[in-house]
């Protein structure tokens, strides 16, 4: 039985200097999943760790205060030991509370993680949280002594240990109509949430659609969702956004789709809807550069609705590379979208695959020099990471240096190369950051035409340097190796 009601939703506070360089965020699932436990009498605590960046001290202390009847806290592999750690400080401070962990590390290693953490980790949600978690909690709350195998067994979607051995029930299915579940939005101290090559903005995370029908090799979102996609009314999704930007003062939206662009008569239907709700924000987004290309006639929509900056996964300059990836596209192909993009006003955001075992100094250098050709105003040269539950790892597994899942973050390389040491592969990248950049700044100084994108983008390249794991190094960018003057940064910008 649980103590209370109260239950404390929690984002570890793990940072790497990735995604929090540009901005911060809510947590799009935790609030969907406040929203579904208050349909049942539940009172949901939203607690954004990560984004107030506190320290774990902080985090005992609102737990403390809080004094949940039950803790949810979720987790990717990267933030893993972090939130296992505010999962052991929560059981100290309350042994009754229940705990339960989430998220996509949680879904595919609950057994590792129960047997592991058996004092600490009451239930692992597998897959989709909100009606698992509604479920979940009321038949813990219905108990009156300990767990009932029987009745804990007929929750579909959790793992947890009994008598010694980890339990995991059958999979739960997909929630058909996703547009009956209702974000907790009142619950957010939405002034955690800015973007900060936007003044005064405040960031809002929606989703019009779930689920991935691509396999890209190295991911693992199409294993999540099983391979399958649900969509969102067109009418209600931009309703929603209608309802943050009047009530809470949402100016900018990230799009958390992993596909929102698959069918192009829903997607340019959200489109019109938009251009004819007039809302006056900015929108972020991530597709495919197949998807770009086919909407080509409509990229004119994509700027009139309020999209301005789009993030394009290309991932490698080799063909070759880009079949093993499974990526499904050619160097050509995403050298168009990017162009097409750029030509309709947007702000482009690709990144590129660095360390697998067969890279050689020469083969960074030839990826860094492509990677101009490429012409994305951002460009990120990130690891490949083995995450042991994506389909790569069998064929990266015996190449891995590092254990530590905190390190699993895409900035810090895991395998080793055949030709080069992780030390030296954390250089070369570092190296690219600084030849990219350096060719990049100079090019934004000079822009003409478009006063609000250019401002964007050095006031990001400003983010850049002083928030992201680039930091320490990329202060040196005005004695960058390629001998390009580095020019002044706005100084305003947050």
């Amino acid at each position: 039985m649980l103590k209370n009601k109260k239950i404390l939703l929690i984002t570890p506070p793990y940072h790497c200097g990735v995604v929090e360089s540009a901005g911060r965020w809510p947590n799009l699932g935790l609030l969907y999943i406040a929203g579904e436990l208050r349909k049942t009498g539940f009172e949901p605590v939203y607690y954004d760790a990560m984004a107030k960046f506190h320290t774990m001290e902080e985090v005992v202390r609102t737990i403390k205060d809080t004094q949940p009847g039950a803790v949810v806290i979720t987790a990717i592999t990267a933030t893993i030991n972090t939130a296992l750690e505010v999962l052991k400080h929560v059981k100290k401070i309350g042994p009754d509370i229940i705990t339960v962990l989430g998220g996509i590390h949680p879904t595919f290693c609950s057994e590792q993680i129960l047997q592991e953490n058996t004092d600490i980790v009451d239930f692992c949600c597998i897959g989709e949280g909100e009606h698992t978690l509604q479920e979940l909690l009321l038949t813990v709350d219905a108990l009156r002594c300990d767990y009932d195998k029987n009745l804990l067994q007929a929750v579909r979607g959790i793992a947890f240990m009994y008598n010694g051995q980890a339990v995991k029930t059958a999979s739960r299915p997909f929630i058909e109509d996703l547009d009956t579940l209702s974000p907790a939005w009142d619950i957010v101290n939405w002034k955690d949430y800015p973007l900060y090559f936007i003044d005064n903005s405040i960031v809002a995370i929606v989703s019009s659609s779930r689920g991935c029908t691509n396999h890209c090799a190295f991911c693992s979102q199409h294993k999540f969702w099983n391979s399958t996609y649900r969509e969102r009314d067109p009418w209600k999704f931009a309703d929603e956004m209608e309802l943050l930007a009047a009530e809470y003062g949402i100016n900018v939206f990230f799009i958390a789709d992993e596909y929102p662009t698959r069918s192009r008569e829903r997607w340019e239907k959200i489109l019109d809807i938009l251009i004819e709700k007039n809302l006056g924000v900015h929108i972020l987004l991530e597709t495919c550069v197949a998807d770009i290309i086919r909407d080509a006639d409509i990229l004119w929509k994509y700027r009139k609705a309020g999209i301005m900056f789009v993030y394009l996964g290309v991932e490698s300059t080799k063909d070759s590379r880009l079949e093993m990836f499974k990526k499904d596209i050619k160097f050509e192909q995403s050298r168009d979208a990017i162009k097409l993009l750029k030509t309709a006003g947007m702000i482009t955001e690709s990144s590129l695959i660095i360390g697998m075992p067969d890279e050689t100094p020469g083969t960074i250098a030839e990826t860094l020099e492509l990677a101009f050709l490429y012409g994305t105003d951002y460009m990120h040269f990130l690891f490949i990471t083995p995450w042991p539950y994506a389909d790569m790892y069998e064929q990266l597994k015996t190449f891995i240096e590092e254990t530590d899942f905190s390190k699993y973050n895409l900035v810090e390389p895991i395998i080793r190369s055949n030709y080069m040491t992780r030390k030296e592969l954390m250089q070369s990248v570092l190296n690219c950051y600084k030849e990219y950049y350096s060719r990049r700044i100079p090019e934004w100084h000079a822009m003409r035409g478009d006063e609000f994108k250019k401002q964007c983008l050095l006031k990001g390249m400003k983010a850049i340097m002083e928030n992201s794991f680039l930091k320490k190094h990329m202060h040196e960018v005005k004695s960058f190796k390629s001998g390009v003057p580095g020019p002044e940064l706005p100084v305003s910008g947050h």
